[in-house]
């Protein structure tokens, strides 16, 4: 009697998934971000002075590759292991971090050791976040 619920319509299952649609959060976040990030860095390069086009072309460069980057991660987000997963959200942290550090025209050491200590604060908070929420 209530087979007829179950019985799957005229669209079957590959149809469904040809049309699978972006949320506006899976757009949107990335684009803040990208502004954002653009914006501090090319605030950065600045450096009290006036601006140029370099400063604006870097901003814009860095924004829309951050906010690319963290779309394709978005996207794929859903297909790694946890572990994986944590791995990324670090390794795009870490570069992000260390590449706004290195524009402050410091040395190539002290980018790095922060951009590897931040990442490794957000491989380890984002492990615990995924591990205490999957089933």
């Amino acid at each position: 009697m209530a087979t007829h619920a179950a019985m799957p319509g005229r669209r079957g299952a590959r149809a469904h998934a040809r049309t699978r649609h972006h949320t506006p959060l899976a757009w949107a976040l990335p684009l803040v971000l990208g502004v954002i990030y653009g914006f501090y860095a090319a605030f950065i390069r600045r450096d009290g002075g006036p601006s140029t086009g370099g400063q604006v072309l870097l901003g814009l460069v860095a924004g829309v590759a951050l906010a690319a980057l963290c779309f394709a991660l978005g996207r794929i987000q859903r297909s790694l292991p946890r572990e994986l997963r944590a791995v990324a959200y670090g390794a795009l942290t870490a570069s992000a971090i260390g590449f706004l550090v290195s524009l402050t025209d410091t040395s190539v050491l002290r980018s790095t050791v922060l951009g590897l200590v931040v990442g490794a604060g957000v491989l380890c908070v984002s492990f615990y976040f995924f591990y205490t929420r999957e089933s």
